[in-house]
């Protein structure tokens, strides 16, 4: 599978990198271990410092540039990292899920993960034209301005909003086994710390079973 990125985003500093891993054993509590681990390392870390950190820096200065207030609108690794250091757990949902919020949460890095069976055609990352109806997760339907950078597919579903929330439609369920792991990178990270986390992610789903179909691109 190839990922579209518009000029439009690249100009923005948008870019992404992805594989695919097929047939994993999707299940609950096989990553105990690993969860534990990530909480144990990171239970005592201090909320405020995190706005420090050069990646959580990077990605709060890239939503602060979309008109997102990334104190109320947190990146994702940060949101895992606040939620360990408020509860000292992060999220049991289910084996995928829990892979990618595993390595959010040790590199900072936003990861998102979609089942490949509910994708038509091939992703693109554009800007929104307004008018687009996006259907987040535990949240209610909403008609998007225009842009807004997204991912949508090959009939224009809209997958994500970049680099923050992702929609049901395309969404990992307990049934799901072949998956799209996408890394969001922006202007001030690494290409390489962003592949590196794609990479583990999908190291973590080959543990349970899955076939990574291509090296990360």
């Amino acid at each position: 599978m190839r990922i579209e990125v518009s000029k439009e985003c690249i100009s923005k500093g948008i870019f992404v990198k992805h594989t695919e891993v097929i047939g994993v054993n999707n299940g609950k509590g096989t990553l105990e271990t690993e969860l534990r681990e990530v909480e144990e390392k990171f239970r005592k870390t201090d909320p405020a410092s995190l706005k420090d950190v050069p990646t959580v820096r990077v990605y709060r200065d890239f939503y602060w540039s979309l008109g997102i207030d990334p104190t109320k609108t947190r990146p994702s690794g940060e949101a895992l990292r606040r939620r360990i250091a408020r509860s000292g757990k992060l999220p049991r949902i289910n084996d995928i899920v829990d892979a990618g919020n595993v390595v959010s949460a040790s590199t900072l890095i936003s990861i998102g993960i979609y089942d490949l069976k509910k994708i038509s055609g091939e992703p693109r990352i554009t800007l929104s034209s307004g008018g687009e109806k996006f259907d987040g997760i535990g949240n209610k339907s909403e008609i998007l301005p225009p842009g807004i950078p997204i991912m949508v597919d090959g009939v224009g579903n809209v997958m994500h909003i970049f680099p923050h929330r992702d929609s049901i439609i395309t969404s990992v369920s307990d049934s799901t086994r072949d998956v799209l792991i996408v890394g969001a990178g922006v202007r001030g990270i690494a290409e390489r710390e962003v592949e590196e986390a794609v990479k583990e992610t999908a190291r973590l789903l080959s543990n349970l079973g899955g076939k990574v179909v291509h090296d990360v691109c």
